[in-house]
């Protein structure tokens, strides 16, 4: 044995798989398959600056190789994490070199491009214009809240979707066959354990390979790979995502349009997605009961309550108890009679109180405590609604002078907003005829 040669380095089986050309690229088909937009500026030679945007392991470093692969043209790529200005230069330095000496285009393909700050990012920009270089960026954020919009208009923003079940399939058929895989190996994969690793995966095809690999290093060649042992290699295999990231927006998102629109189900299974994904049910809590303002308001008035006792209940009795309640919470709200008047009423007053600057209380609203006060005017011609005919001083103006008198609280014609509204339609017909009016309406 040679103790000073060293051994070979063997790559991960995601890396050894990487595909050669298109054709053998998985997944991606609404840009890539004859006819979308990015295969017909491929076979065009129309090659552009882009973004591509989407979640891990869909094949953005990979589709940006090919593409250089395609078209021919130099390959330079960077980590937003660790490069800088200066790594920035170098890369268009080596472009300059690869356009003189060999008159070949080159792409710059950054990774994380959303960790560049704005100077960072700034650097780019003549570049991209003047042609010296191909920008592509990849990010698993919004690029409208990550990126400077003098980057964006100069890119065409490409969104790469979470690999479906047939797409991953054909990632582990070609893993488990091929000569760059584990072919040589004959190992077996049943079909229950291959669900096991397509849940695990959850669209992920660099995790559906490297739990495949783990997998395939504890048997041994020709053997099955069981559930069993799936089992011990998953453990807890829930979907964690980034709480500050753009899938748990769009998460949260759907679960409070679904119940905006009162469909419980819809509710129920984006709730559950959200737990299943390790989201802190506290913060669904404090969202679910501003749903109940927000979205149902004065149309049942039970509703705010109710979910301040589901968050009552899972601050106190923790999983799963908790998260039952939130789910009755959430069931309710879905079913009750809907109203965003209150919502839209407090928008529009806060509105109002911005815009219109410090306007003084009026003199009759005021309090007097004291005599100088009194003397002064305060509190003076001010009606005590209770010694009025039904409580109501009829024609009384409550605003403060400089404003006319608002109606931000339009009640709904359903639940109790519905009796509300009728009453505050008999209130305004009393000061249409009140010959008390401080002013009109």
């Amino acid at each position: 044995m040679d103790l000073f040669r060293a051994d070979p380095v063997v790559q991960p089986l995601a890396a050894r798989l990487r595909p050669a050309c298109l054709d053998e690229y998985v997944g991606q088909g609404h840009l890539l398959a004859r006819g979308k937009p990015l295969r017909e500026a491929l076979e065009q030679g129309a090659l552009h600056s882009m973004i591509f945007w989407g979640p891990p392991g869909v094949g953005k470093t990979t589709l940006a190789r090919l593409l250089a692969k395609v078209s021919d043209a130099h390959f330079e790529t960077l980590s937003a994490v660790l490069a800088g200005v200066r790594e920035i230069r170098q890369a268009v330095e080596t472009a300059r070199q690869q356009m003189v000496q060999y008159g070949r285009r080159t792409i710059l393909f950054v990774d994380e491009v959303h960790r560049f700050n704005k100077s960072q990012q700034d650097a780019f920009l003549p570049y991209v214009e003047d042609g010296t270089l191909i920008f592509i960026g990849a990010t698993t954020e919004n690029p409208s809240f990550e990126l400077n919009n003098a980057l964006l208009s100069r890119v065409r923003v490409y969104v790469l979707k979470s690999l479906d079940e047939d797409a991953l399939r054909q990632l582990a058929e070609h893993a488990l066959g091929g000569e760059r895989g584990l072919g040589q190996r004959r190992l077996s994969l049943p079909e229950e354990s291959l669900k096991m690793l397509l849940a695990a995966a959850d669209g992920d095809g660099r995790r559906l390979l490297n739990l495949l690999e783990n997998a395939a290093d504890l048997v041994e060649d020709g053997e099955v790979i069981g559930v069993e042992l799936l089992g011990n290699l998953l453990g807890d295999s829930r979907r964690h995502f980034d709480k500050g990231g753009e899938a748990f927006y769009d998460q949260i998102s759907a679960l409070h349009k679904s119940v905006r629109g009162s469909n419980p189900d819809a509710a129920l299974y984006w709730f559950a997605r959200m737990l299943d994904g390790g989201c802190d049910p506290l913060y669904l809590a404090r969202r679910v009961v501003r749903m109940a303002s927000e979205d149902v308001g004065n149309a049942d008035p039970r509703a705010l309550p109710l979910c301040l006792a589901a968050w009552d209940v899972q601050e106190r009795l923790g999983s799963p108890e908790g998260e039952l309640a939130l789910a009755q919470a959430i069931v309710y709200l879905a079913c009750a009679p809907k109203s965003n008047a209150v919502y839209s009423a407090f928008k529009a007053a806060m509105a109002d109180a911005a815009q219109q600057g410090s306007l003084e209380v009026p003199l009759h609203l005021r309090n007097a405590p004291t005599r100088l006060m009194k003397e002064l005017g305060y509190g003076e011609e001010y009606r005590y609604a209770h010694d009025e005919p039904e409580a109501y001083a009829a024609g009384e103006d409550y605003f403060p002078e400089g404003l006319e008198s608002r109606r931000y609280y339009q009640p709904v014609p359903r639940g109790l907003e519905l009796k509300i509204r009728e009453k505050l339609a008999h209130l305004a017909a009393l000061d249409a005829a009140s010959p008390r009016q401080r002013r009109k309406p």
